[in-house]
């Protein structure tokens, strides 16, 4: 099992980043290698990525959401063994930190290789730095999803 951390300021209030990370369907727009996301039911949704060459198809669980503080996930079925939160933490009333943590099991020679050389922390990196771009730019959330899980 590997593991990143990663974190990034945004320049924008902490209900707006975690608004904008509640829709998941968004998350092609800054995330490199995620072709589709759909939000399958409040805690259910299915991906489709392309990363390096590999293409996975799976499901992930919202295992626990609180408004303005986390996002936590875990892969259910499929091609991909992932777990991993996203939590905000409020900077001032215009900044927030948001920190990515997740888990990860690579398959195979290709997906261990590209972890031992570090492809998955920059593209949690990347995935990070386009999120704070797409954000700002906005300036305000596509929507939100404030219930809990």
């Amino acid at each position: 099992m590997s593991q990143v951390e990663e974190s990034i300021k945004v320049d924008v209030p902490v209900r707006t980043a975690y608004n904008q990370w509640t829709q998941f369907e968004s998350f092609p727009e800054f995330m490199g290698g995620v072709e589709r996301i759909e939000q399958r039911t409040d805690t259910l949704t299915h991906w489709v990525t392309e990363i390096g060459g590999v293409r996975r198809e799976f499901d992930a669980r919202i295992t626990e959401q609180v408004p303005d503080e986390r996002v936590a996930w875990t892969t259910v079925d499929g091609e991909a063994k992932q777990a991993g939160v996203v939590t905000f933490h409020r900077l001032g009333d215009t900044s927030t930190k948001v920190m990515l943590q997740m888990d990860f099991d690579p398959e195979g020679l290709a997906e261990s290789v590209g972890d031992k050389l570090g492809f998955v922390k920059r593209q949690a990196v990347g995935d990070l730095k386009r999120f704070k771009e797409f954000i700002e730019r906005r300036g305000l959330e596509s929507g939100s999803w404030r219930g809990e899980v």
